[in-house]
């Protein structure tokens, strides 16, 4: 089964826009890129993928994409992740993809096993679309589709009901699996901070890139204890 994967990545001088009282605009611009320089390694070691597309308008994103052998698609519009997930969606049935795997670029923690296993359960289990949802449990953070178009991306507050329905409505037998790793994306400072944590918590050759981004925020950006007030 020949399976795309698709990452829609915003400009990085637009990315991650409430973690403005956090970071300031170089560093949020560092973190993104070094996220999805981590996702892409993850991406390209899943044996169940066979192609990856990053659809931006961002030089840099696109530079790190290339970097690691995968194709670039323009996002002329830049209006958003669904459109930018349609075009990549596109580009999967254009080329002659079985199944299309929309990935966000701002989850480090993802392994190549991570993926490979959630392709590997929605093929077994015959899915057209294996919705990942976040760790509120309310948006989306990943779609599986077999075929490419098999549901029409909508992603942002709420649209792992939207996807449920429209699944429904079309008769398109779904799942919603759960991938601790996917569902990790970084949107708040309260993201960060368990990011961090996360991080902490594994083997130091987990997400290399959001390391040494992180190396340079997270102290500098710890509240101060009593004691050193």
């Amino acid at each position: 089964m020949r399976t795309l994967a698709v990452l829609p990545v915003k400009r990085f001088d637009a990315a991650k826009g409430r973690l403005r009282a956090r970071l300031d605009p170089p560093a949020r611009a560092a973190l993104a890129e070094a996220m999805l320089g981590d996702v892409l390694a993850a991406v390209a070691l899943a044996g169940e993928i066979d192609g990856v597309a990053v659809v931006t308008a961002e030089a840099r994103a696109a530079a790190v994409a290339r970097g690691a052998g995968a194709e670039v698609l323009l996002d002329p519009d830049e209006a958003g992740q669904s459109p930018a997930a349609t075009i990549g969606v596109a580009r999967a049935v254009a080329a002659g993809h079985d199944r299309v795997v929309l990935v966000p670029g701002d989850t480090p923690l993802v392994a190549p096993g991570d993926l490979d296993g959630l392709c590997a359960r929605s093929a077994a289990a015959g899915l057209g679309a294996a919705i990942v949802p976040d760790r509120h449990g309310t948006g989306t953070n990943a779609l599986v589709l077999r075929p490419p178009g098999a549901l029409a991306p909508s992603f942002g507050p709420d649209s792992l009901a939207r996807h449920l329905s429209s699944a429904q409505r079309a008769g398109v037998l779904h799942a919603v699996e759960r991938v601790p790793a996917l569902e990790h994306d970084v949107d708040t400072p309260e993201d960060l901070t368990s990011l961090a944590a996360r991080l902490r918590e594994r083997e130091p050759v987990t997400a290399p890139r959001t390391r040494a981004a992180l190396a340079g925020i997270e102290p500098a950006r710890e509240p101060r204890s009593t004691a050193e007030a």
